[in-house]
């Protein structure tokens, strides 16, 4: 059987890039070699791009960035090549591309940009496509299409900038306190802050406007988090729901990556029926937002049982310990039966 070429695109000009490598090392290493040729793209911090050459260890180290392992590199935006041009002792070197898996977290490689380019260059994306995945970093824009499908969602309200506090005080107080103040755009819980009393609001501000230029002003809504695996088109697998047990606080990005007063339940703690509905809901959700391949949806569950949606994540954690694939694994699949199904799904649409 004649292997593919499969690119994996992992570091990124994001605030996510750590957690990229992370995700990026388990990947290529979960990939059946039999099935495929990796070649490993990389992005560094700059957003400078280069085909990485060395032991994939040393991606999840960052120690990938050495001139011996890395030369430079980049997608050709042209459908009729199909791939990627390296520059080897200043001669280009042309490799086709028979897929693409952007491991990629955040602005600059889950919001659409690089799922673009791989389009554009005519390179069927792993996952998420260009709309699916800008419109499931812009939260506020996801929120307002999940509410026309159905299901509902926390109150907020945006704000483009810090200037008028006292509108913003009043609106705030509208929704009650504690409130949530994020970044419309980011990931992994970056700039977010918990707001209990309106002297709050001012930092707040600050600091989610240091992740974006557009801040969303949401409602806390009581009970806990929930969330849902989901892998395929048309007809999706999902995986069992979670649930995040939170001691205080909320998940920010400390607690997601190293936590300390939260814990993860796998199944989440629930009822068989209302575990059905989660599932059912993650699923409408998923459509809503033309989804593919595979993504986290995350709601919360309410003490009366109900539904809120929160975001989507088109590219979550992707190791064997994180969420996606502990979700997956409770529905009977290995991370490397994931890793291959979202590959085939790309491959053969």
């Amino acid at each position: 059987m004649t292997r593919l070429t499969l690119a994996v695109i992992f570091g990124g000009h994001s605030s996510e890039y750590g957690i990229s490598l992370q995700s990026a090392g388990a990947v290529i290493r979960a990939i059946d070699k039999n099935k495929y040729d990796v070649v490993m793209l990389g992005i560094d911090p700059s957003g400078a791009w280069f085909r990485f050459i060395g032991d994939v260890n040393r991606i999840a180290a960052d120690a990938w960035r050495e001139d011996a392992y890395c030369k430079k590199a980049f997608i050709i935006p042209d459908r009729e090549r199909h791939g990627m041009l390296e520059i080897d002792d200043n001669i280009p070197l042309f490799t086709r591309i028979d897929a693409a898996f952007p491991v990629l977290h955040g602005k600059n490689g889950e919001d659409g940009t690089i799922q673009g380019l791989l389009e554009l260059a005519g390179i069927p994306v792993v996952g998420c496509k260009t709309l699916s995945s800008a419109l499931c970093m812009d939260k506020d824009k996801a929120h307002k299409l999940v509410c026309l499908a159905g299901v509902r969602v926390p109150r907020s309200f945006v704000l483009e900038n810090e200037t008028d506090a006292e509108l913003t005080l009043t609106r705030a107080e509208s929704l009650g306190y504690p409130l949530f103040v994020k970044p419309v755009k980011a990931g992994s819980s970056f700039g977010i802050t918990k707001v209990t009393h309106p002297k709050e609001l001012p930092a707040a501000f600050k600091l989610a406007f240091q992740h974006d230029n557009k801040v969303l002003v949401e409602e806390s809504i009581p009970g806990f988090e929930v969330g849902c695996a989901v892998l395929g088109n048309d007809n999706p697998v999902v995986g069992e729901p979670d649930e995040i047990e939170l001691a205080g606080g909320f998940s920010d990005h400390r607690e997601k990556y190293a936590p300390e007063t939260s814990a993860t339940h796998v199944p989440a703690r629930i009822s068989t029926e209302k575990a059905e509905e989660i599932k059912q809901t993650a699923v409408i959700i998923y459509k809503a937002l033309d989804c593919s391949g595979f993504a986290r949806v995350d709601m919360f569950l309410t003490p009366s049982g109900e539904i809120v949606f929160n975001e989507v994540n088109t590219i979550p954690g992707f190791t064997a310990h994180s969420r996606y694939s502990g979700m997956m694994r409770a529905a009977g699949m290995t991370f490397e039966q994931i890793v291959s199904a979202a590959i085939d799904l790309a491959v053969s649409a």
